[in-house]
């Protein structure tokens, strides 16, 4: 099998910048239909994200974890792109920033739970993305053995 023919180009962005551009063996994504994963000359699709963790395997065999929220996924023939809403790459996100940002959602949400259902929503989604934030920094530290 040639090469180009295990790896495809892979490109996750979001509205602040480009995340990620490179070309992937693999990668693992969090849809709304579940937890997909993408390998060379995969079918065509186009899916919905939901918040969690994106992995990816670069053609040199290292692997890359990041944090998503929602957006849009598109396969291609060789090519997956992926626009989110938010994604972070776990190395720059800091752990304790991220659980202060949970808690204090999830002291907001407890306040507005039977007042205002779009608050309640909006900050039910936030506790959501913060979580998936979490995960990702859980998974790398666990890649890279970080304690």
């Amino acid at each position: 099998m040639a090469d180009q023919e295990r790896q495809f180009k892979f490109e996750i962005a979001s509205p602040e910048r480009v995340v990620l551009r490179a070309i992937v063996k693999q990668v693992s994504i969090p849809t709304t239909t579940g937890e997909i994963t993408i390998l060379p000359l995969h079918v065509p699709l186009v899916s919905l994200l939901k918040p969690g963790v994106i992995e990816v395997v670069l053609e040199n065999n290292e692997r890359e974890i990041i944090a998503v929220s929602s957006g849009l996924v598109e396969v291609l023939a060789n090519k997956v792109v992926i626009l989110a809403d938010s994604a972070e790459r776990a190395e720059e996100l800091n752990e304790i920033a991220i659980e202060q940002a949970r808690i204090r959602a999830e002291g907001l949400k407890e306040q507005v739970q039977h007042q205002d259902d779009v608050e309640f929503a909006r900050l039910s989604a936030v506790i959501e993305q913060e979580l998936a934030r979490t995960h990702a920094v859980k998974r790398w530290k666990k890649l890279k053995n970080i304690n």
